[in-house]
Order: C-alpha cells, then sequence, then structure tokens
C-alpha cells in the first residue's frame, strides 16, 4: 500500500478527504486498498451508471467508507459533498480523488473550508521502497521510463512510450474538454510538446506564442491548466532579501520524467524537481507548514537550481548535476549570501557521498529517504 494510506484513514475519521494527482498514479488503486479494510463503496463518475447513483446518493447505511472519483468534473460537485457530509457525517467517511487540482475546482455554492483535508499522491520516486526492486535499479527506472506505476514496473521503454501518448491524449481530449473552456486541443498538444524541450531552461512565453500564433495570454492560461491537470508544476525565482537578484521567468518540470525531451542533465534536473515537490507537498499536507519550491538567479549570473522554503525561510539550496562532483561556485556563493544552514549538490553518477560541514556533495538515493 503507498505511502499515504495511513495518513488518508487516520484523517477519514474527522474530515472528508481530497486526493489528488496526476491521472494514473495510482489514486484508485490507493483507495481501492483502503476499501478493502472496511465496508464501503467506490463510483466514479466517467462511468454513466455511476453518475446516477453519486446523484441520488446511492450507497447503504452499511456503506461507512464513500469514494467518489472524479467528481469534480460535475460541476455542481461542492455543494453536492457538501450536502453528503453534512447530513450523514455519522455515518459515512468520504474520500474525494481526482486527477485535477480539486482545490482548484471548487465550484460555486458556499465553502468547504474546514470539512476536508487535502492530499497529494505522486508516482513513485525513492522516497518508497518497492519490495524486489533495488534502490539503484528504481534510480535507473525512474530516468528511464518515469515513476508512474505502470510503466514503472513494467519496465519496458516501448511499452511506456505508448502509454505515455494514450495518456497525454486522454487528458487532452476528455479531461481538459470536461473542465476547460479550450477549443483548440491540438495546439494546446503542440505547446505540451515544446515544452518537454524547456525542461529546467527559461520558460519565455512570448516566444511560444510566436511559435504558436497565439497570444501570450493565451499560452499563459494553457500552461496554467497543465499545471492543474498536474502535467507539469512551475518554479519560479527566489528573490526574498536578494536586491540583485533578476526578475527571471518561471522554469517547468514534468510529474512524469519520462516526458523530458532532452541529454541525461535535463531528465535528472527533472527527477530531483519531482522528488523535490513530492517530499514538500508531503510535509505540507502532514504538518501544515508552507512550503514552497523556487530557483535563484542573480546579475551576475550565479544560478542554483532549487531553492527549499519553509514558512518563509530558506532551509536548504539545491544543484543538480548528472556528473561533476566538484562543489558549484554558485552553489557556495548563494548559501554563504543567503545564510541558509544546509547546501546540497546531487550527482547522478556519484559513487559516493560525502558531507563537509553544511555542504554533501550526494546521490539522491542517500538523500530522498521514505517518506512518514
Amino acid at each position: 500500500m503507498r505511502y499515504l494510506a495511513n495518513f488518508l484513514k487516520k484523517d477519514l475519521k474527522r474530515k472528508m478527504v481530497f486526493l489528488g494527482g496526476p491521472r494514473q498514479c495510482g489514486k484508485t488503486t490507493l483507495a481501492k486498498a483502503i476499501l478493502k479494510d472496511t465496508k464501503g463503496i467506490y463510483l466514479n463518475w466517467d462511468r454513466t451508471p455511476d453518475q446516477k447513483a453519486i446523484l441520488n446518493e446511492g450507497w447503504s447505511d452499511q456503506d461507512s467508507l464513500v469514494v467518489l472519483d472524479e467528481i469534480h468534473k460535475y460541476p455542481k460537485w461542492k455543494n453536492l459533498v457538501k450536502g453528503y457530509f453534512d447530513t450523514s457525517k455519522e455515518k459515512h467517511q468520504f474520500l474525494i480523488t481526482g486527477s485535477a487540482r480539486l482545490d482548484v475546482y471548487r465550484r460555486g455554492g458556499d465553502s468547504l473550508l474546514g470539512r476536508y483535508h487535502y492530499w497529494r499522491l505522486h508516482p513513485f520516486t525513492l522516497h518508497e521502497p518497492i519490495k524486489g526492486i533495488r534502490a539503484k535499479d528504481a534510480f535507473e527506472r525512474l530516468l528511464s521510463v518515469g515513476g508512474f506505476p505502470e510503466p514503472f514496473l513494467d519496465a519496458n521503454p516501448i511499452e511506456s512510450r505508448r502509454w505515455r501518448e494514450e495518456r497525454h491524449d486522454r487528458i487532452l481530449r476528455d479531461d481538459i474538454r470536461d473542465l476547460e473552456n479550450v477549443k483548440k486541443i491540438q495546439l494546446m498538444g503542440l505547446l505540451l510538446q515544446l515544452l518537454r524541450e524547456r525542461v529546467g531552461g527559461p520558460i519565455n512565453v512570448l516566444n511560444l506564442a510566436t511559435d504558436l500564433q497565439v497570444s501570450p495570454a493565451t499560452v499563459s492560461h494553457w500552461i496554467e491548466i497543465f499545471e492543474r491537470m498536474y502535467l507539469i508544476f512551475t518554479v519560479r525565482p527566489y528573490s526574498r532579501n536578494l536586491p540583485r537578484s533578476l526578475v527571471k521567468p518561471f522554469k517547468i518540470y514534468f510529474y512524469d520524467n519520462a516526458d523530458v525531451i532532452g541529454d541525461e542533465s535535463a531528465r535528472f534536473e527533472n527527477l530531483v524537481a519531482t522528488h523535490l515537490l513530492k517530499e514538500m507537498n508531503f510535509l505540507q499536507d502532514s504538518s501544515g507548514e508552507r512550503w514552497d519550491l523556487h530557483y535563484v538567479r542573480n546579475k551576475e549570473g550565479h544560478e542554483v537550481d532549487f531553492v527549499l522554503v519553509r514558512d518563509r525561510t530558506v532551509v536548504e539550496l539545491i544543484e543538480a548535476k548528472w556528473s561533476d562532483p566538484k562543489p558549484s561556485k554558485s552553489l557556495l556563493y548563494f548559501g554563504e549570501k543567503i545564510g541558509v544552514p544546509k547546501i546540497t549538490q546531487m550527482v547522478g553518477t556519484l559513487k559516493t557521498s560525502t558531507t563537509k560541514n553544511k555542504l554533501s556533495i550526494i546521490h539522491p538515493i542517500d538523500r530522498f529517504l521514505p517518506l512518514g
């Protein structure tokens, strides 16, 4: 069972639980695994027969756990689940799952504030030891086929590519069509392909708009949609207390590491980004602390890939290098400039991790420990 299971069970005793995350990252599997431990019912809005059951409260008093999957596609879903919870929370627990950001798609009516806890499920990473798969093999699979359960466990590059194309098509033609007022789906697909080639680099919205022959506002809107669908996430510049920092464009990374089109360095940087985001999402969802992921660059050209910020305080700087174990000058520079307690250089080909004072030269296997 996945790393969030026990946390979800605990929260279900008090409130509704919303479980968001990328399509096919394992939300349904996790929900059904939790159902095995109790009597309940699973209903999916994507199935026409289930829609009637959801709208008509089609579960019995004996169903202590009600799982409603993809219900955010129903425009009035918020008021619906609010009513169910308010009138039957003594008899039923409610687990709401969806492949889009459920904290965004809260449409219409009164707020659900105070009635739910929100958790985000990510694909497999080094945070989740898997029986029968060594950490070294897991790392290689994450680089080659990504961390989504089906391609990760199959470890077949050809089937992984087929699965990925089908997933993209499903998101573009089904999920986005159901949730967003977008007509130029083909152009959105082309934007997605262009972004796959720009991982880790500054995103120039104007150039992308010119290539696609649409407005910059349209490109920005489409990127926001990709974020809401858990296809990509953005990393924005950190500038607090750095008067000489540049206001630079944001960067993008993919939840699926194998989406990256580029060399090993780009894919490795994306791998580090997905691990950091998963770790920070878990810490925020479990503790209520505010975590933010940034990068930093100044006017002299010093740049560090990732800045980890907890409750507005920088706690760690991380530089991702595929094969260079020599400490980054920019990492050392900002480590002193910001006064951060921990600086880390992750190296994908490193044989032996080392730590001296606050600087660690480390392989991801030694950095990303099990969550929970």
